[in-house]
């Protein structure tokens, strides 16, 4: 059984969600991921699935839920606090794209309906991306070893902005956890993709 991860931060204090916005957002949304995919997994081939293992192998609802959950998990370290980025980050940003933040922007903004922006790391490329996810899809699926992460569902930001995403996106990049960036991206190249398997273990258990 798969349980919901604490928040790693104080809700009351966060500078990118509100308090009411993480009661709805980890308390109901987050929650019915987890008890959706435990009732999924229940008296199925996958019962005894680590979460990693799903993400490869699932499909449907059995892989929406999984991934949500997976999702969520990345998003709330992504906003943990305000911190530094390595100068190994920082130098790969600069070679990799024109202007980081507003590619990364534009791409959330530009995302049309629910889903997901983030920044990969592909093993194939040795390269960093930017990528667009609709509703639940992780780019895990495809191989790549996710990095940083924006939530662009509307229940994401509509308590605490309305409809006002880019406003919510700009609050978003000025507090990123660079340090938890930074530090996925040290273990992508060291590891591929089982630093995405090692992180869902360190939450999750080791099936």
């Amino acid at each position: 059984m798969f349980t919901l991860r604490q928040l790693p931060f104080d809700a009351k204090t966060n500078a990118v969600v509100s308090e009411q916005t993480c009661n709805y957002h980890h308390g109901k949304h987050h929650a019915t991921y987890v008890a959706n995919l435990n009732n999924l997994i229940k008296d199925s081939e996958f019962a005894n699935a680590g979460l990693y293992e799903l993400l490869i192998s699932a499909k449907g609802g059995l892989y929406n839920n999984a991934a949500q959950v997976y999702n969520h998990d990345f998003y709330w370290d992504c906003i943990a606090k305000k911190s530094q980025m390595s100068q190994e980050l920082q130098a790969a940003l600069s070679n990799e794209f024109g202007n980081f933040k507003d590619e990364f922007i534009k791409a959330a903004t530009t995302l049309f309906g629910s889903g997901w922006a983030w920044l990969v790391y592909s093993p194939s490329s040795q390269k960093l991306e930017i990528v667009q996810t609709s509703n639940a899809v992780t780019p895990v699926t495809e191989g790549k070893i996710p990095l940083l992460v924006v939530d662009v569902w509307e229940h994401a930001y509509y308590i605490d902005n309305f409809n006002a995403r880019p406003k919510y996106l700009e609050t978003f990049y000025e507090n990123i956890n660079w340090e938890f960036v930074s530090s996925a991206y040290e273990w992508a190249k060291k590891e591929g993709l089982n630093s995405v398997k090692f992180y869902i273990d360190e939450l999750h258990g080791n099936k």
